[in-house]
C-alpha cells in the first residue's frame, strides 16, 4: 500500500463539518469508555528560538472502526517576524493500527482547526440552552470561522456578536460570514451576554468578566493551551458548571489551570470530563443549570477521528498524492 500527501487545501476539501463533529463527538465516547492510548502531550522546549515542538501521539476503538496517528505541532512565537512563518504549524502522521503502516501525512494545522471548532460544538450540544440562537466570539482569528461552522451544526444560530482586539479583523469576520447569519462587531461584554461563547485568545490575564456573562450562557473556553494562559475570571469558573475535555491536560493547561495552581479551584469543581457526558454517565445541561463551561485543551484523538475521516474520504475521491515510502 502506499502513502498518501494530503496538504491544507485537500484536508479542508475532504473534512465536511458535520463529519468531523460526529468523529469527534465517538473519540470522546471512546476515551470515556477507556477505549483508547493516550500518553500525555510531550514538548521538546526550545527557548533559543522563541519555541518549542509538541507530540500528541493517540489510538482508539470506536467500536465499528479504530485508528492511530500522531499529530506534531510547533509553536515558534517570533516565525512572523523573523521567517514570515505562521507560529504554530502541524503535521499529522495517520497510521493504519494493524499493520503499523503509514496511510497518511496529512497538514494538521487545518485538521486541528477543524477538530477544535468539532469539539465546542460537541460541548455545545450537550450544554447550551436547546434554543440557543446567538453566538458570541472573543477573537476573530481563524479559529473564529471554525467555531461558527461547527457550532451551527447543533444550534439555530441566527446572530453572532464577535470581539476582537484588532477591529479590521473583526469587521473581516463579519464581512465573511454574512451571508449565513446576523453578524455584528460588539464588546467582549456584548459577545458574552449571548446564549453561546466562545473564546479563542491567547491572554494570561482574564477578560471575561462573570458579571457580563448571561444568567444562562454556555462558554467554550478554547485559548488556553499553555500554562498560564486564562481567558475567563475565576469568579466565572468557580460558578459555573465545568465541563473539561481531559482532567490532567486541563488542570495543567487549560483554561482552568491558573486557579487550580492556586488553590482557588479544585478537582471538586470540575463537574465532569465531556466523553462521561456523551454516554451519558453524566448529566449535561438541565433546568437548573445557569452558566456552563467547556475547557477545551485539544485531545490526540480528536485529531486521530478527524484524520480518519480525511483519509478515508481523500482515498475515495483519488485525492492527494501517493507514494511509497517503504520503497517496495
Amino acid at each position: 500500500m502506499e502513502t498518501l500527501l494530503l496538504d491544507a487545501d485537500a484536508v479542508d476539501e475532504h473534512s465536511p463539518t458535520t463529519a468531523v463533529v460526529d468523529a469527534v463527538e465517538a473519540a470522546f465516547a471512546a476515551h470515556a469508555r477507556g477505549d483508547t492510548v493516550m500518553p500525555a502531550k510531550s514538548y521538546v522546549d526550545l527557548p533559543q528560538y522563541d519555541g518549542d515542538f509538541r507530540s500528541m501521539p493517540a489510538y482508539l476503538d470506536a467500536g465499528d472502526w479504530d485508528a492511530a496517528g500522531l499529530k506534531w505541532v510547533n509553536s515558534h512565537t517570533e516565525n512572523r517576524r523573523r521567517h514570515d512563518l505562521p507560529t504554530v504549524m502541524a503535521t499529522m502522521c495517520y497510521s493504519d493500527p494493524e499493520t503499523g503502516l503509514l496511510l497518511s501525512i496529512m497538514d494538521g494545522t487545518t485538521l486541528t482547526t477543524k477538530r477544535t471548532g468539532a469539539a465546542a460544538a460537541v460541548a455545545t450540544d450537550r450544554l447550551a440552552v436547546r434554543d440557543a440562537t446567538t453566538l458570541g466570539l472573543v477573537g476573530a482569528g481563524a479559529q473564529s470561522y471554525a467555531q461558527l461552522d461547527a457550532i451551527l451544526t447543533v444550534r439555530p444560530i441566527e446572530t453572532v456578536v464577535v470581539a476582537d482586539a484588532d477591529p479590521d479583523r473583526a469587521a473581516a469576520f463579519v464581512e465573511a460570514v454574512r451571508d449565513r447569519v446576523d453578524a455584528r462587531v460588539g464588546s467582549i461584554a456584548e459577545a458574552v451576554a449571548c446564549d453561546v461563547v466562545s473564546t479563542t485568545t491567547p491572554v494570561r490575564d482574564p477578560i471575561v468578566d462573570a458579571d457580563d456573562v448571561g444568567d444562562h450562557t454556555h462558554v467554550n473556553a478554547v485559548g488556553a493551551d499553555a500554562p498560564g494562559k486564562h481567558e475567563l475570571d475565576d469568579d466565572l469558573l468557580a460558578a459555573a458548571k465545568l465541563v473539561v475535555d481531559d482532567r490532567e491536560q486541563c488542570t495543567h493547561s487549560g483554561e482552568i489551570n491558573v486557579p487550580y495552581a492556586a488553590g482557588r479551584l479544585t478537582d471538586d469543581d470540575i463537574h465532569a470530563a465531556l466523553g462521561t457526558v456523551v454516554i451519558g454517565e453524566a448529566t449535561g445541561r438541565t433546568p437548573a443549570d445557569g452558566v456552563t463551561v467547556f475547557d477545551s485543551t485539544g485531545l490526540a484523538v480528536q485529531d486521530v477521528a478527524a484524520a480518519r475521516v480525511v483519509y478515508e474520504r481523500a482515498s475515495a475521491a483519488g485525492a492527494g498524492v501517493a507514494f511509497d515510502l517503504l520503497g517496495r
